[in-house]
């Protein structure tokens, strides 16, 4: 039997968290169009090959820095000092290559990062975008 908490604040599942910015992230690159069921598997080859490398390795993100305000409370402050991408935050975390699988290394992902720029990624990413756009499309049956 599982019990369920209600949730309190800064006392986040970091599960439901993770998996709701995941959710949100793809809607925002794929829209809230339903994808058939035979075009799953393409979708999420998208996702895999595609999307998460731009996203990981390319697509700069805001890191918050904390501090408490006058009134002890913490709050948040986004400096564009502190913005970069995922993968440049995971290698100045301390011990970094500890958070790694035994079977991959930093030279690896470096290599994957370096493969081509922020620029020639993005791009790439919308022709594969509407490349599975167009295949969904030109699926479909209309009706006269």
């Amino acid at each position: 039997m599982i019990e369920q908490t209600k949730s309190r604040s800064r006392q986040t599942n970091a599960n439901a968290l993770a998996e709701s910015k995941k959710v949100s992230t793809v809607r925002k690159f794929l829209g809230y169009s339903h994808i058939p069921g035979r075009f799953a598997q393409t979708a999420n080859r998208f996702t895999v090959e595609t999307l998460s490398p731009y996203l990981n390795f390319h697509r700069p993100c805001h890191f918050p820095t904390e501090y408490s305000d006058d009134k002890g409370r913490l709050r948040k402050h986004y400096l564009d000092q502190e913005m970069t991408t995922p993968y440049e935050k995971l290698k100045e975390l301390p011990k970094a290559a500890d958070h790694l699988r035994t079977d991959v290394s930093f030279s690896n992902l470096d290599a994957i990062a370096r493969e081509c720029s922020d620029n020639e990624t993005a791009r790439r990413l919308n022709e594969a975008r509407a490349k599975l756009f167009q295949l969904i499309n030109k699926s479909q049956q209309h009706v006269a």
